[in-house]
């Protein structure tokens, strides 16, 4: 049996869709069982067998975590400590997500998994902290951090630049700020891969799609894309700018690149480029529109 938390949200919703159309046996909870309060999920999962625990909750408001660190605190360490309790209480596997603000992004080249977390604002502060508890408390645990996540399910940079192209006549957009987009189906056919495995590997890996880019040739993929799959039909004149031009509450990771190579390795994973990813991504989203 697996538990699913966090269904509702942008990667849960993918993770779950999977789940069914792999017919595996699984239940799922989202905000009406809260991770904060332990004895609500004992209560839920009182009398299961639970095998695996994928924990896709969590506080992502980068920039209101800084003006509100407690519950960013509360909902990423406290709720993560509690799930590690309840997965080892059910000798449960968990398998919980994480990000790449747990490094400062001052590193030149790929982060790797050895690489020494040092997150700077409060939100990279408390997945950090999270993944600390579950370390401590479990052996069982594959942490996986990722990065700059978008999908069909919830509000992501892509479809915040698709909303722009339609109102805007031009834009600017961070140009030294560097990374790899996630395509939330990607990264829940990677979970689903980890399971079905059966291993043992556990640990911290990282996982997003393949490549390097930053913001601003992210969103000028994002309007090539739009404009052949008739998403945007006038011209957009999208213009580069320096973080620091950019006016955000909480600092963010100049260098966010993960490297992939110890998730490919250990359960022989081949990875889509971001560019095909996020092809995909704005074709289904065109025939969604034409249906």
């Amino acid at each position: 049996m697996i538990w699913l938390i966090g269904n509702k949200g942008m990667l849960g919703n993918d993770v779950e869709s999977l789940l069914r159309e792999n017919k595996l046996e699984y239940l799922s909870s989202d905000l009406e069982v809260d991770i904060t309060r332990i004895e609500q999920l004992r209560n839920f999962v009182s009398g299961k067998k639970i095998d695996y625990v994928i924990n896709c909750a969590a506080y992502t408001a980068v920039d209101r975590a800084e003006d509100e660190p407690d519950k960013a605190f509360q909902i990423n360490a406290q709720g993560a400590l509690n799930i590690a309790k309840i997965a080892k209480e059910k000798n449960a596997v968990l398998i919980h997500i994480s990000t790449d603000y747990v490094f400062n992004g001052e590193k030149h080249g790929a982060y790797t998994e050895e690489d020494e977390p040092k997150p700077t604002g409060v939100y990279g502060k408390s997945k950090r902290e999270g993944e600390i508890h579950i370390q401590n408390i479990l052996k069982k645990y594959y942490i996986i951090r990722t990065a700059w996540l978008y999908g069909i399910h919830g509000n992501n940079f892509v479809y915040t630049m698709l909303r722009l192209f339609k109102e805007k006549e031009s834009l600017k957009v961070v140009s030294d700020q560097w990374g790899s987009p996630t395509y939330t189906k990607d990264l829940a056919e990677a979970i689903l891969k980890i399971i079905k495995s059966n291993s043992s590997d556990y640990g911290i890996y990282h996982f997003t799609n393949e490549g390097k880019t930053n913001w601003y040739k992210f969103a000028e993929e994002i309007y090539k894309k739009a404009k052949e799959y008739e998403l945007v039909t006038h011209n957009i004149d999208i213009i580069p700018i320096s973080i620091d031009e950019y006016s955000n509450k909480a600092k963010r990771p100049k260098n966010s690149h993960l490297s992939k190579q110890k998730i490919k390795d250990a359960f022989k994973l081949k990875i889509s480029t971001w560019q095909d990813s996020l092809n995909d991504f704005l074709k289904q989203i065109a025939l969604t529109e034409r249906c």
